[in-house]
């Protein structure tokens, strides 16, 4: 993907280096082996990963928290935290209970929910949603893997259909957390091979209480989804993160937020296949096109604010490397912040 989206070398400019090896097009990524999934690693580890390396993942030390002796922050109690982590002194002081977070020394487990629903192969250029989800399960699980963490996925193919013409929920298949580079290149050749869901509505609840009944030990968790679900997938996403840190990453396409005046079109539905004869050189129909796209923005802004995790927004038309930095400085940004005001109140304590 960052290949793609990097555009070719104009004239004149100095000579690059050597190209790694060169990767399928977005056409050909599903299923086509060991040899292709290889290629595609090596392809990211050059152009992505090597940026990445250091600010996301250090030598035991993460943007992660888990249960370390580092206190990274405080926060207020929620139903299910530990009770062994409550923070008395800053909870006496303040009369509201507090528990504390701690940074992570050592190896984590790290679990890809992936969302492979219809929806997810749009996209309005080059580069779909689904290509955006395989390069950033690819760097990610390249850059947690170097330092002997384990990563697995569970994957969501939504609803398949039947010989009767009707459609059932196939489940998520799971694949356990393991650590090394061989596990890592299966992770992504069995992503990559899974075909995408006829069909059918998202559930994307299903996929988050799948997910909290295999991890057994604490977490953390990238949700990689464009959440377009049925309702009721919020509640399924607070209660993950009640126990494990939990990442939500929004895959989005410019053109599901901005209609364009295109004449007479004919839009499908990627999740039902139902299909609607729009005319969107009206002025009217774009302002409630965009109207609706920015209700649903608030939506899953408050949803996630809800469930208490921090949203990765990837672009298919935005830079994959930039998108991470931004972000691994925001979480920086944020935790220095929380350890500020954790020591500030613990001195306020004493």
């Amino acid at each position: 993907m960052f290949g793609r989206l990097r555009g070719k070398r104009e004239r004149g400019q100095s000579a690059a280096p050597p190209s790694p090896p060169p990767v399928p097009e977005a056409g050909e990524r599903a299923g086509l082996g060991a040899s292709h999934t290889e290629a595609l690693v090596r392809r990211l580890e050059w152009t992505v990963v090597r940026r990445l390396d250091g600010l996301l993942q250090g030598d035991y030390r993460t943007l992660f928290r888990g249960f370390g002796l580092d206190l990274a922050d405080l926060r207020e109690y929620q139903p299910g935290d530990d009770v062994r982590h409550i923070d008395w002194n800053v909870t006496a002081r303040l009369q509201v209970p507090h528990v504390r977070e701690f940074q992570e020394d050592r190896e984590v487990s790290v679990w890809f929910l992936l969302d492979l629903s219809g929806s997810i192969g749009f996209g309005s250029g080059e580069v779909t949603k689904r290509d955006l989800l395989s390069d950033f399960t690819t760097v990610m699980g390249s850059l947690l893997t170097r330092y002997g963490n384990r990563v697995g996925a569970v994957l969501y193919g939504g609803s398949h259909g039947n010989n009767d013409g009707k459609t059932k929920d196939t489940g998520a298949a799971v694949i356990p957390a393991r650590a090394g580079r061989r596990h890592l290149l299966h992770l992504i050749d069995r992503m990559r091979a899974t075909p995408s869901a006829s069909p059918g509505d998202t559930q994307l609840r299903d996929l988050l209480d799948r997910a909290r009944g295999v991890a057994q030990r604490r977490s953390v968790m990238f949700v990689v989804s464009d959440f377009i679900s049925t309702p009721g997938w919020q509640e399924a996403l607070g209660m993950l993160a009640r126990r494990h840190e939990v990442v939500a990453v929004r895959l989005v396409d410019p053109l599901e937020t901005a209609m364009p005046d295109l004449g007479l079109v004919v839009l499908q539905d990627a999740e039902t296949g139902e299909q609607l004869f729009v005319d969107t050189h009206d002025p009217a129909f774009r302002k409630r096109f965009a109207e609706a796209a920015e209700a649903r923005e608030a939506e899953l802004r408050q949803g996630f604010a809800r469930a208490g995790v921090a949203c990765l927004t990837l672009s298919t038309y935005a830079r994959l490397d930039l998108a991470l930095l931004h972000f691994a400085r925001q979480q920086h940004h944020r935790q220095n912040a929380g350890r500020a005001a954790a020591e500030s109140a613990v001195k306020g304590a004493a």
